[in-house]
């Protein structure tokens, strides 16, 4: 039996205070009951895949596990937080590794300050999914897990 592919789901900073940052921006959610429904969404697809998840406050922790994990992954689920607006080396990093990347913004970061805005991840990542809540990575993950299925079954 061949191993389940991973999905890797990377959390910037401050991710590690949903639930409590701002839950009028961030909802009531904390960051581990959200990587607990997506690992559980994982374990029940079909073929089930393995979601690794990682937050860190550290741009260099983030490039790291993208660089180590990221070529073994199947798909790459990352919401950079702040780093989304400047972080080139984040946007390097996840071009180098040449896997989908579907980032992820719990808040509509395009209907808030004018710096938020500007992504500089969106033009290496499939899509974008911003402004609905934590619901915003289970549809990334459902995205991922199903290019998945299709390219298992486009190699039969």
């Amino acid at each position: 039996m061949s191993a389940r592919p991973t999905i890797l789901v990377l959390h910037g900073p401050n991710l590690n205070l949903l639930g409590t940052r701002e839950p009028h921006l961030y909802g009531a959610t904390t960051l581990s009951e959200v990587d607990a429904d997506l690992r559980r969404i994982g374990d029940a697809a079909d073929p089930p895949v393995t979601v690794r998840t990682l937050q860190s406050n550290h741009e260099g922790a983030l490039i790291d596990a993208i660089q180590t994990l990221g070529p073994n992954a199947c798909g790459i689920i990352v919401n950079p937080g702040g780093l989304t607006h400047y972080s080139i080396a984040l946007r390097d990093a996840l071009a180098a590794v040449d896997r989908p990347v579907v980032e992820v913004h719990v808040s509509n970061i395009h209907a808030r300050e004018e710096f938020r805005h500007r992504s500089v991840v969106a033009p290496v990542a499939r899509g974008q999914i911003a402004g609905l809540g934590v619901d915003g990575y289970r549809l990334a993950l459902r995205h991922l897990i199903e290019t998945e299925s299709r390219r298992k079954g486009d190699r039969g």
